[in-house]
């Protein structure tokens, strides 16, 4: 999965996680944690490669195969994670409050829409 679509699928999760924590807060429970947590799971499903495992596989081969598989996912996911954070951060450390944490997610997905992030640029 390209980079663009692993941030996007971040700032997905981290949305959602805003939306639920803003939810929580106004009362509000109409679809349930359970459908919640089935979008933030659906996420991060889509960013975690399928494996395969021969069925005759040592443990040793097992473990290899999947730290091969999800090592280079996990890499780019904790690199996605680690831009929204920082572009959370740089607002907040700022004292910018004109802007919230939606806004600044917002505008970060634009950003990798814009192709701010791929990487050929």
């Amino acid at each position: 999965m390209r980079r663009a679509e692993v941030l996007k699928r971040v700032i997905g999760i981290l949305t959602e996680a805003q939306e639920i924590r803003r939810a929580a807060e106004a009362g509000e429970d109409d679809d349930g944690p359970e459908t919640d947590s089935r979008v933030v799971t659906n996420l991060l499903n889509e960013m975690l490669p399928s494996i395969s495992v021969p069925a005759d596989s040592s443990p040793e081969q097992v473990a290899r195969l999947v730290a091969q598989a999800l090592g280079p996912a996990l890499q780019t996911m904790v690199a996605g994670f680690s831009l929204a954070f920082t572009s959370l951060a740089i607002e907040h450390d700022s004292g910018r409050t004109d802007v919230s944490a939606i806004e600044v997610l917002q505008r970060l997905a634009l950003e990798v829409e814009a192709g701010f992030f791929d990487e050929d640029a």
